[in-house]
């Protein structure tokens, strides 16, 4: 009778153990491959998001398909260590980006046509985009959606984005409740 007992306490442990492990192999798998909790800081993409919001990152997508105009990435900055911008993409992969002293920016010499900057750009926020920039076969042109309050790719501390840097897409804003939904790309 002991032996029966001391077994089915051993399957249940055992059972138990399995079942905790396949738990969090499952987890390590979905924040490694899938999906990332990131949090907002500061107002460089307002009115799109605000500085706290907190939101899932979609790292699959860009696995199967090209990141596209007007799509909310998330990439580390280089010069600090666990700090992540988000940012919209403007500029595509062999595109020139300018943007002239009225604020306008042009892609290909055409006027890009969008409405998600928060204002027209100041003069002074042009940056490195006041001259042409030509993307390599693999770099994306970002600025954030406030765009006389962003640190994004007019300045060379940020530059241009290459596709390896791309941690994901802002997929889902979760918090705070109020605002939760899905992030706006186009």
């Amino acid at each position: 009778m002991k032996n029966t007992k001391l077994n089915s306490v051993l399957k249940e442990i055992l059972s138990t153990g399995i079942y905790l492990l396949v738990v969090l192999c499952a987890t390590y798998l979905l924040i490694t491959y899938v999906v990332q909790r990131t949090e907002v800081n500061g107002a460089s993409m307002e009115p799109t998001l605000h500085n706290a919001d907190n939101l899932f990152v979609d790292k699959i997508t860009y696995r199967f398909n090209d990141p596209e105009r007007f799509d909310v990435i998330v990439f580390p900055f280089h010069y600090q260590e666990e700090t992540f911008y988000i940012k919209r993409i403007i500029g595509l992969p062999g595109e020139t980006v300018q943007i002239d002293e009225n604020g306008t920016i042009y892609i290909n010499g055409e006027v890009l046509e969008e409405n998600f900057g928060k204002e027209v750009i100041q003069a002074d926020k042009i940056g490195l985009a006041a001259e042409p920039i030509v993307l390599g076969e693999d770099e994306y042109f970002v600025l954030g959606d406030n765009r006389n309050d962003s640190f994004d790719s007019r300045y060379a501390q940020v530059g241009n984005i290459t596709r390896e840097e791309i941690i994901g897409r802002a997929w889902l804003r979760i918090w705070p409740l109020s605002d939760f939904g899905f992030v706006e790309h186009d």
